[in-house]
């Protein structure tokens, strides 16, 4: 062995490798249990752990229902806007007209029926 050999090795034994941490796949979600993102990161949140797989095909239509991935039939799916407390406020004469909050207003929001 050559000192460019003989150093090298001695580098390699002296050399203290960084732990690796595991790979954690998540999906992040809201209360209502509709996705936000899917993210290999720490973020502020509730998520769910799930299958690389799954992490792969990041499909849009989920709802995560008592800690559980539920992937929604699309094609028998209904969403409409519905009349309630929360959501955008509307002209109460046109629904296609945002107003302020300080104005008449009445309140839509989207709601998702399944099958």
């Amino acid at each position: 062995m050559n000192e460019s050999e003989v150093n090298l090795l001695k580098v390699l034994a002296q050399f203290k490798w960084p732990e690796s941490k595991p790979v954690s796949h998540r999906l992040y979600y809201r209360e209502d249990g509709t996705l936000i993102c899917y993210s290999m990161e720490d973020l502020p949140g509730n998520y769910i752990e799930i299958d690389p797989q799954t992490y792969a095909r990041s499909p849009s239509n989920i709802l995560v229902v008592n800690g559980k991935l539920k992937e929604l039939d699309i094609i028998g799916m209904v969403t409409k806007l519905k009349p309630g407390t929360a959501g955008t406020p509307c002209s109460p004469r046109d629904i296609s007209i945002v107003v302020d909050s300080d104005q008449p207003h009445v309140k839509w929001s989207i709601a998702t029926n399944e099958p």
